[in-house]
């Protein structure tokens, strides 16, 4: 072995000899929270499993985590869950007369470790552990804030074997009981103020070693024996050995209360939700502080198998724990050997026994719990106020306060429907339009001669568009209805209502209802719906709605329906003007003189094109200029990979290549006749000696060009303004 390898393996097993330090304290600190109250005479064999669940637990996980430094065992807020469930199950044993409270107890411990265990495995194999990441954050927030607090009380009674409720807050002014939980406030200080300060790994363990030392040493000069200060509830009672067994005996399973199982199955089933979003949780804050990358699903799977490893010996959940993690990392440790180190120290103290329990003082563990249960209320329920929105910070609050006073099941189920309707009411207050338009700023890609183009100028407000965007569902939709409402009082002449679907994820049945309450508004006004880039999810919803029918016109995008719409506008207000059956009358209008339009007719060359075929090719040299009297040409651009892409069409009275005939630039597209078409060509060597020769008329062919460009960059500055609203 070489010395880097050796150094290395002494720096993992330091690593986890440290971190058993913390791991003994937190597990001492657990058990007495969940072996409380009629179970602490059972609180040798409370530590027993819950050191069983650090070992096995443990070392399963530190053997085949996607984190070689991963360190498991017992959690703070899983802890606080399986107290409750344990409280659950104590209350219906009392009620029905029960005296043995243990077995029942570590069998209903156990019932809930297995079915986490199993879930854990499921949701690892089918890859659905990120779900979590969907239950909203008041919810997960309010859990955690709850479970600091149920930790927090649990501190308490602890140190005075009383939990606290309104109904006895008085009691806790007797100065007795105050006295005990001074000390564990001072401890919970202590690290608070010490880790702030300072993030060494031995601040933790050397806090705990100290108030130990401390209290024996006051113990002592008080003139104060052992028995006393246990019989004054500052130490634990020495309890004898516990000799562990399984909890899946024959005889415990028929004295088990299993017709109390289904009042049973909430606390179950926090155990779960908070298992997993501690996982998940934990696993994210281990990645941002080490900067390394789990394999969540490979995770879910090890903890699962772990967590039923565990129950099938009788102990109790485990999960992988953050700062312990993070400390042996912090120390140096690289490899697998620090879990294995923490696993096997757990183990020999499982060996030893809890003898050593009736010197621990009581307000060292309770200092700790009081630490961990005040770091989790601050985290989540002060200092989330100022992360969070008021709205969802007191959605928070309220979760957090159902969970102390009905229970976790009850807090979440209402959580859930809070944050549901909190995002619903946040969600609403987002537009449903991306951006509105209509037909006098955004046209289709369609050039148009100067007759239909005053047209559309005159009438383009008959057509009224709107890009939506988002999941439609009451809320927007409903605000949207209210905007066509206002929209077709202020606009009465609209013909068409286009509606793009192109950025919408989606629709419910109330959004719909809307649509509905839409199409009567605009049959009140004569209006048509035009429905653009519906997906079959979105057309099927639609059709479920019966709102589809024969006056609603469905287009495949957004420029199809541009075009046809525009077309009936046109049709609609065409009176003959546009008389300009030759190219003369044509380019009489355009240059505003008859006999300059006779020069440039005479210089131009007839052509008949037909529908496919190409005028001239991508990379050729502009050699001319064409002036498209009948018919229609696209322009089409190579996108590579063999695919062209059409990207604007051109109409009669319409010219195409000028830009090219003056620059001399070689064609940027190919130009495709789209239907049977007569254009007249007006060739390079033409127009070189229309200047030379004809100045008059060159400098009208030059103004009309300029106008036509400066008509085309007009409307692409309006439709960029569309898109930037």
């Amino acid at each position: 072995m070489s010395t880097h390898s050796l150094r290395g393996g002494l720096i993992d097993v330091f690593a986890g000899a440290v971190c058993s330090v913390l791991t003994i304290a937190y597990s001492l600190s657990y058990a007495a929270l969940i072996f409380a109250g009629p179970l602490e005479a059972h609180l040798s064999y409370g530590i027993a499993v819950t050191f069983l669940s650090a070992a096995v637990g443990g070392a399963i996980v530190a053997l085949l985590s996607s984190l070689p430094f991963a360190v498991a065992g017992p959690d703070s807020s899983i802890s606080v869950v399986i107290a409750a469930l344990v409280a659950t199950v104590i209350q219906r044993l009392a009620a029905s007369g029960t005296t043995d409270l243990i077995g029942p107890a570590l069998i209903a411990i156990s019932l809930a470790t297995a079915l986490t265990g199993v879930l854990l495995c499921v949701l690892g194999f089918t890859h659905a552990g990120r779900a979590i990441r969907f239950v909203p954050y008041p919810v997960i927030g309010g859990f955690l804030g709850a479970t600091g607090w149920l930790m927090v009380t649990g501190a308490i009674q602890i140190v005075t074997n009383l939990r606290p409720t309104l109904s006895n807050i008085a009691a806790f002014f007797d100065p007795a009981l105050a006295a005990r939980i001074v000390p564990a406030l001072a401890v919970a200080v202590a690290l608070f103020v010490l880790l702030r300060r300072s993030k060494n790994p031995f601040i933790l363990p050397g806090v705990l070693v100290a108030a130990f030392i401390a209290a024996h040493i006051v113990r002592l000069l008080s003139g104060m024996t052992l028995e006393q200060a246990q019989t004054l509830n500052w130490m634990f009672h020495l309890q004898p050995a516990a000799a562990l067994s399984l909890p899946w005996k024959p005889q415990a399973l028929s004295d088990f209360p299993w017709s109390s199982l289904p009042s049973l199955a909430g606390d179950v089933l926090a155990v779960m939700f908070i298992t997993i979003a501690t996982l998940l949780l934990n696993t994210t804050g281990i990645e941002i502080s080490t900067r390394s990358e789990a394999h969540i699903e490979r995770d879910l799977k090890v903890l699962g198998f772990a967590n039923v490893a565990t129950a099938v010996l009788g102990g109790y959940v485990i999960c992988t724990s953050l700062s312990r993690s993070i400390l042996v990392r912090t120390i140096g440790s690289t490899s697998r050997v620090a879990g294995l180190t923490v696993a096997l120290i757990s183990t020999l103290v499982l060996v030893a026994g809890g003898s050593f329990l009736g010197y621990v003082p009581k307000f060292v563990l309770a200092g700790l719990l009081f630490y961990l249960g005040g770091d989790l209320v601050y985290q989540w329920l002060l200092h989330a106020a100022r992360r969070l929105l008021p709205l969802e910070y007191l959605s928070l609050l309220a979760i957090a306060v159902l969970i102390i006073y009905f229970g976790f099941v009850a807090g979440v189920l209402i959580g859930i429907v809070i944050g549901c309707a909190t995002f619903a009411l946040s969600a609403s207050r987002v537009s449903a339009i991306k951006f509105s338009f209509d037909g006098l700023e955004f046209r289709s890609s369609l050039d148009r001669g100067p007759y239909e183009l005053s047209l559309l100028a005159d009438h383009g407000g008959e057509l009224q568009g709107m890009a939506l965007q988002s999941y439609l569902f009451f809320g927007s939709a409903n605000r949207l209805y209210q905007h066509v409402k206002a929209l077709l009082m202020h606009q009465p002449s609209c013909r068409f209502l286009i509606f793009d679907f192109r950025l919408v994820t989606g629709i419910d049945s109330s959004a719909t209802h809307s649509f509905a309450q839409i199409k009567e508004a605009a049959a009140a006004y004569n209006a048509q719906i035009v429905l653009v880039n519906l997906t079959p999810e979105l057309q099927r919803a639609f059709r479920t709605a019966h709102f589809i029918s024969d006056d609603v016109i469905i287009a495949s995008d957004l420029d199809r329906a541009l075009e046809a719409c525009e077309h009936e506008i046109i049709e609609a207000h065409r009176s003959g003007g546009d008389d300009a059956g030759s190219l003369r009358s044509w380019l009489a209008d355009a240059l505003g003189d008859a006999a300059l339009a006779d020069r440039l007719t005479d210089y131009c060359k007839r052509m008949e094109v037909q529908e496919g075929d190409v005028i001239a090719h991508e990379g050729d040299a502009a050699s001319s200029m064409h002036f498209i009297l009948e018919g229609r040409v696209g322009i089409v651009v190579d996108v590579g990979d063999g695919r062209t892409m059409r990207v604007r069409s051109l109409g009669r009275h319409t010219t195409i290549g000028e830009m090219g005939l003056i620059t001399g630039r070689p064609r940027s597209a190919t130009i495709v006749a789209e239907a049977e078409s007569v254009l007249f060509e007006l060739t390079a060597e033409t127009y070189a000696h229309i200047k030379k020769h004809e100045p008059a008329l060159s400098q009208a062919l030059l103004g009309y060009i300029v106008a036509v460009m400066s008509e085309r960059l007009s409307f692409a500055n309006r439709a960029v303004g569309v898109f930037n609203r």
